[in-house]
């Protein structure tokens, strides 16, 4: 670039000297810098200021133009190369017009970096808060400081300065100076954002001497879970692949647990849950959990059903008078639920049939004989059905001088004198 007056500006230096100054040796150019994608940062999504004329802020005008090169603002040499200089006129004063392009400043997060005096400006090592907090970045300085500001690497787009003594430089509403006193030197950071993370550097100037120190700030979030598996409907014997992901800083811990009195602890510390040969005892609600200690872990559940043909569990024979009221009972377990059908001697009875009552419900059905006679004795078949399969079993309604085998369901009719009978018969063979 051309300067418009005496003197001369080349991109890639630091600065544009007026006057008869002697030449400058070139600086090395700026090395290439990708700009950050838009919406990469609250504060770089400000708009960009004008041109900023530097007034020897930092360098007071009679340090020599041989020492502009070591750096801006307490900057060193290799991230002053970053800037691009123009020229603008003043009267009886040097000028410096930069765009301040500050390279990323490369500080392994948690690990606080300075130049010059290991001591001095002494700023915090690290700053940890979480996302919409505020932060609040302090610089101890004493007497010996001229010129103190503070500088950030999310201002790229707009300028790395963000306060300049009492003077603002970037145009985030949210940065505001909290102290400028002979000891203390603080900016606050309100609404912080996962974009505001990374380092900031408090520059000072004392006796013509610029220096720094580094401050990294680290931003927490709150874990989120943004995706987890809907609920799901198997048949037994299936494989079941369950996902839960969660978002958070740092990355969150995923865990599965079976939601169940028999489950016993965590199943999986995974974002996936794998299940293969799924069985019915496997159903039920399965919890994904994401915690990373900056908040309250977050949940959420996932129904697991498994699908399985009816089972009756529990049929059993009746024995009651004649006159009395009688009740079979059947009962099935089945996914889905089971219909329930009955039978006497292969002829289904339907409900409504004179002196009976048939009443299904989700897991039994019951059979009602209002008022028993000896055409109701007999052998009664009970089938449950779903869509996977059926099964039955058969139970018997008999009166009290029937002899019931219960196991098999065989039944006769019989007196109490002959039950007798057989006893006395054996003991006279005996003898």
């Amino acid at each position: 670039m051309d300067c418009p007056r005496s003197g001369s500006c080349e991109l890639g230096t630091s600065v544009c000297v007026r006057g008869g100054s002697a030449a400058q040796p070139p600086a090395p150019p700026c090395p290439s810098e990708p700009r950050t994608a838009p919406g990469k940062s609250r504060l770089a999504q400000r708009p960009a200021p004008l041109p900023l004329l530097l007034l020897l802020f930092l360098l007071p005008p009679a340090l020599p133009s041989s020492s502009l090169t070591r750096g801006y603002w307490g900057l060193p040499p290799d991230a002053a190369r970053q800037a691009q200089c123009s020229q603008a006129a003043f009267p009886g004063a040097l000028l410096i017009s930069v765009e301040l392009r500050i390279a990323r400043l490369r500080a392994r997060p948690g690990v606080p970096v300075r130049s010059g005096d290991a001591t001095f400006p002494k700023a915090m090592d690290n700053v940890t808060v979480r996302q919409g907090e505020s932060a609040t970045l302090r610089c101890s300085v004493d007497n010996r400081v001229t010129r103190v500001a503070w500088l950030s690497v999310a201002c790229l787009n707009a300028s790395s300065i963000l306060y300049a003594g009492n003077d603002k430089w970037c145009l985030d509403p949210r940065v505001v100076l909290l102290a400028n006193t002979k000891t203390q030197y603080s900016i606050q950071i309100h609404d912080v954002d996962v974009y505001d993370e990374g380092p900031y550097t408090c520059s000072v100037q004392t006796d013509n001497h610029p220096k720094t120190s580094r401050v990294h700030l680290i931003v927490q979030v709150s874990p989120k879970i943004v995706e987890i598996s809907s609920d799901i409907s198997i048949n037994e014997g299936g494989n079941v692949s369950l996902t839960c992901i969660a978002t958070g800083r740092p990355d969150p811990t995923i865990t599965w647990r079976h939601i169940s009195p028999k489950a016993v602890g965590f199943i999986s510390e995974d974002e996936y849950l794998e299940i293969t040969g799924i069985t019915r005892e496997q159903s039920g609600e399965y919890e994904c959990s994401a915690s990373n200690d900056v908040a309250a872990p977050v949940v959420q559940r996932v129904k697991v059903t498994v699908n399985y043909p009816p089972y009756i569990s529990d049929a059993k024979s009746t024995g009651v008078p004649v006159g009395q009221k009688g009740i079979l009972m059947c009962e099935a377990s089945a996914v889905p639920s089971a219909d329930f059908q009955w039978y006497k001697d292969d002829k289904r009875l339907a409900e409504g049939q004179k002196g009976l009552k048939v009443e299904n419900k989700a897991f039994f059905s019951r059979l009602t004989f209002f008022n028993v006679s000896e055409q109701d004795y007999g052998n009664y078949t009970c089938v449950a059905s779903n869509q996977l399969g059926n099964t039955n079993a058969s139970m018997i309604l008999y009166g009290p001088g029937a002899v019931h085998d219960g196991n098999s369901g065989a039944w006769r009719r019989g007196s109490c004198a002959w039950l007798l009978a057989l006893p006395l018969a054996q003991l006279a063979r005996q003898f």
